[in-house]
């Protein structure tokens, strides 16, 4: 089963330099043991665009959906056997980022 593994974080700052590196070493070991689909960083959310297609136009709208102290940072997509495994994933790459990591499965 494939879950969405979300970094959280309420800094703009990016990566330090060690955690850039224990992220790469993390992202080694999903390589290695099989559970790596993708993942990747996303900008700022003042770099964010929010369309709305529900009405006659569209609307655009500059800045994030949601003006929120946490914000979203990152992710992985990985593959897990179960949620325990998905879980303990996520620790590790919480603990290589620095920062909060929320799971959610794919439906």
């Amino acid at each position: 089963m494939q879950y969405l593994v979300s970094v959280i974080t309420d800094t703009t700052d990016r990566a330090t330099p060690e955690e850039d590196a224990a992220i790469d070493v993390f992202n080694d070991g999903l390589k290695t043991q099989g559970h790596w689909v993708f993942a990747g960083g996303l900008g700022a959310p003042s770099s964010a665009t929010v369309i709305d297609n529900r009405g006659e136009e569209p609307l655009f709208t500059d800045g994030p959906f949601l003006e929120s102290k946490e914000f979203l940072v990152g992710f992985w997509i990985i593959d897990a056997a179960d949620l325990d495994v998905a879980l303990r994933l996520a620790a590790e790459g919480s603990r290589a980022c620095n920062r909060k990591v929320e799971v959610r499965p794919f439906l």
